[in-house]
């Protein structure tokens, strides 16, 4: 049952009877031994990685651990401690009731970067000359949702200093970046907001109005120069927290989908049906899903009639019954608003559970694999391009993988992020109510054969550096046009 895969997610189990008097090894000692015990995928990673392997990564963080004293920088280790196992499907997220460190003051922060480098210029006469130029480059005004930047070359290398900003951390005329020519590409030195030094490989403008510095935007100030409407749609598009149709040719449809949470799957399902009939009467669709990092399988549903070609398979997973893990559905059967066939999936559910061994592995539907069939396959669309890069995790994946198999489907962009495998999580407190950890309940029944964690999908079509991700849409929609 889809729909009660992800509630889980949302569980906070606490363990009771704690202290709070805890230090990190406390802590580091907590998330280890919950981890070990509940944790669908330790096992799986401990046979994968060897359990010397394991014992050394122990041994490191444990002492690491001893000599920590700060709130926060335990939080990193613990996180770091869980990297072992995988990159996704991991957390330690503090306790919100836990009172921060007192930090320095403002006057203290200014004062400890008041000998910061400065760039000198008269400001009215460098405005005078950004204003003048009719050229488009580097030099100009700059603007992020924290700072007002000007950049002006000098000799070999272009100076982004302050011009205006918190004056806390940054203070007008403080150099903030600097740019330099190599081999015909530019990289930057980026400092960030605690003056910390970044090395930036990928310095370009994008269009006239903006320039990238790695992931960071700048947009040009109160520009005159004509704005590049490729690069505007991306900035639209991928900051957009809404799913929204358009038609882009008399041939191609585009349905943005930004994130598949289930609170996205009424907005998904109005889209669709909205554009049901646009959808079904052009030969080409690209589904952009850029930055879309999961949620809830329920969520895209209603999308898979139109890529429906053959039977869908989509292989089960196994879950891992302890009684912490267990408690997760216990909980959940507590809810009022449960309908009829949820509580008989969930009865049904902690039967098998119950009666399976602590520290063992059960499938609690009736089948390993789930075959999905539809009565009708679409005309139109004829070809569905899927855009997909490195943010995409969990059910978007899990979405792929059922797209795949469409004769009409291909994916395009880059290999995504892999975090698919061991899933179904929720959160535990530690006993010292410092911080929640996730802890995954289940694992795919695909793996060892055919694993994506720490792996991705990769597109059909890979979409190299050399295209900017503003050109992604219009390489995408030239090719299916052909």
């Amino acid at each position: 049952m889809k729909s009660l895969k992800l509630t889980f997610l949302v569980l906070l189990l606490p363990l009771v009877g704690f202290s709070q008097n805890c230090n990190c090894t406390d802590n580091f000692n907590w998330l280890k031994e919950t981890f070990e015990q509940n944790d669908a995928g330790f096992n799986y990673i401990l046979k994968q990685k060897g359990k010397e392997a394991y014992q050394r990564h122990n041994e490191i963080f444990e002492k690491k651990a001893k000599d920590i004293k700060d709130y926060e920088k335990c939080a990193q280790t613990l996180y770091q401690w869980l990297t072992f196992f995988r990159s996704g499907h991991i957390a330690i997220v503090r306790n919100k009731n836990i009172p921060t460190k007192k930090g320095k003051s403002n006057e203290q922060i200014a004062e400890q970067f008041k000998n910061w480098e400065t760039f000198s210029i008269d400001y009215k006469k460098f405005k005078k000359y950004i204003d003048s130029k009719t050229t488009i480059g580097f030099e100009g005004i700059w603007t992020t949702d924290s700072y007002k930047i000007g950049v002006k070359k000098q000799e070999n290398e272009y100076i982004g200093f302050i011009i205006d900003a918190d004056g806390v951390y940054w203070k007008k005329g403080q150099v903030k970046f600097k740019i330099k020519e190599q081999r015909k590409s530019f990289t930057s030195t980026y400092f960030m907001k605690d003056h910390s030094a970044k090395e930036i490989e990928n310095v370009a403008l994008w269009g006239n109005n903006y320039l990238k510095i790695g992931d960071i935007t700048l947009k040009r100030f109160n520009s005159t120069f004509k704005n590049d409407k490729e690069v505007e749609r991306y900035f639209n598009v991928i900051n957009v927290n809404k799913p929204f149709f358009k038609e882009l040719s008399n041939s191609t449809n585009y349905i943005r989908i930004p994130s598949f949470s289930y609170q996205s799957k009424k907005a998904i399902d109005s889209i669709i049906d909205l554009n049901t009939d646009l959808i079904i009467s052009k030969k080409n669709l690209i589904i952009d899903l850029r930055n879309n990092g999961g949620g809830s399988d329920e969520s895209f549903q209603e999308i898979l009639k139109f890529l429906y070609t053959n039977p869908i398979r989509t292989i089960g997973v196994k879950r891992l019954s302890t009684p912490l893990n267990n408690s997760g559905i216990e909980n959940f059967a507590k809810n009022n608003d449960l309908t009829t066939a949820e509580k008989k999936w969930v009865n049904n559910a902690l039967k098998k559970l119950k009666a399976t061994p602590t520290g063992k592995f059960v499938n609690l539907e009736n089948k390993s694999v789930d075959t999905l069939t539809f009565d009708t396959i679409y005309k139109y669309p004829q070809n569905i391009a899927i855009l997909i890069n490195q943010n995409n995790y969990s059910s978007t994946e899990q979405f792929l993988l059922a797209a795949k198999q469409s004769e009409k489907v291909k994916l395009f962009g880059t290999t995504t992020g892999g975090a698919l495998d061991i899933s179904n999580f929720y959160y535990v407190t530690s006993p010292c109510g410092d911080y929640k950890t996730a802890i995954c309940t289940s694992k795919s029944m695909r793996i060892p054969e055919m694993t994506i964690d720490d792996k991705g999908i990769q597109p059909d079509y890979y979409i190299d550096q050399s295209i900017p991700k503003y050109k992604w849409i219009d390489f995408t929609e030239k090719i299916i046009e052909k």
